[in-house]
């Protein structure tokens, strides 16, 4: 599933291409995705980009009508941008195709139908189902150490399941989460209220420093994400200890001989990488 760097790196790209441009044509290839498209999608020609934002994981295009679109790209969902000078061969897969009037093509294209695209009115974002329980953005100001260690306060939960809770703190999915918890020298079984301060304000330095090198690597790609121009996200050639199972974690002098390298455990379903000495406390 796309994380929050990839989604980042899709409204960059979304940013530089849709801003100002009118919708010409919308064009539904199916009766919708996760839920059905709404009816009025079909209504936004000659209608203009304001811009494009993003909360969580999901995209925000903002409309001259008073209107966003919001998009979700699920577990396989990509947005690709063709130009009006780029050959738009339609997929299989393409079920919407947003087409502007200088020639450009968005397409929403996803294999397995978990994203979505719906719209709401603009001045109500902040209260809307997707939104109103959400907590602070990792890159934002309200993301800090006390904040954190509030939400975190008598949690038993292991502390790599609160930070991928969007209510403790948005956007923080699986690969990222143990590629922090790495940095910050945190067990990620740890109980999340057992935190020391420091430790707190350390995970928050290195979430930050981690969503900030993988945007700038624009995202990971590990299996069906690519940017908006098809190329892929350069991220995962970084990963201290995500999917390194049994090897050296980067930057770390450990004899894999006796500790076996970079450990996997399942947590919530998903797997967790971590290295036994750095991270005290596991073996």
């Amino acid at each position: 599933m796309p994380e929050l760097p990839e989604v980042e790196t899709v409204c960059r790209g979304l940013r530089k291409t849709l801003v100002d441009r009118k919708i010409k044509s919308v064009t539904l290839n199916r009766d919708g995705m996760r839920v059905p498209f709404p009816p009025a999608l079909k209504k936004l020609a000659h209608v203009k980009v304001k811009s494009v934002s993003r909360r969580a994981k999901y995209v925000l295009v903002h409309l001259g009508d008073g209107q966003t679109l919001i998009l979700h790209l699920g577990m396989s969902g990509r947005l690709l941008i063709f130009g009006k000078k780029d050959e738009y061969v339609p997929s299989k897969h393409d079920h919407m195709v947003l087409a502007f009037d200088d020639g450009a093509r968005v397409v929403l294209n996803d294999p397995r139908r978990f994203g979505l695209a719906v719209l709401a009115k603009t001045d109500e974002l902040e209260n809307h189902a997707f939104f109103r329980a959400l907590g602070p953005e990792p890159l934002g100001r309200n993301f800090t150490a006390s904040s954190l260690a509030e939400k975190l306060q008598g949690k038993k939960v292991a502390i790599k399941l609160a930070i991928m809770d969007q209510r403790v703190v948005v956007g923080v999915g699986n690969i990222y989460a143990s590629e922090a918890l790495f940095a910050a020298h945190i067990d990620p079984r740890a109980a999340a209220g057992t935190l020391q301060p420091a430790a707190v304000a350390k995970l928050v330095a290195e979430i930050r420093a981690v969503l900030k090198r993988a945007i700038a690597a624009g995202g990971s790609s590990l299996r069906d994400y690519v940017q908006t121009d098809g190329e892929l996200g350069y991220f995962q050639h970084q990963f201290a200890v995500y999917d390194r199972e049994g090897q050296k974690c980067k930057g770390c002098t450990c004899n894999i001989k006796k500790t076996g390298g970079v450990k996997r455990i399942t947590q919530g379903g998903r797997s967790t990488f971590y290295c036994p000495v750095r991270q005290a406390g596991l073996g």
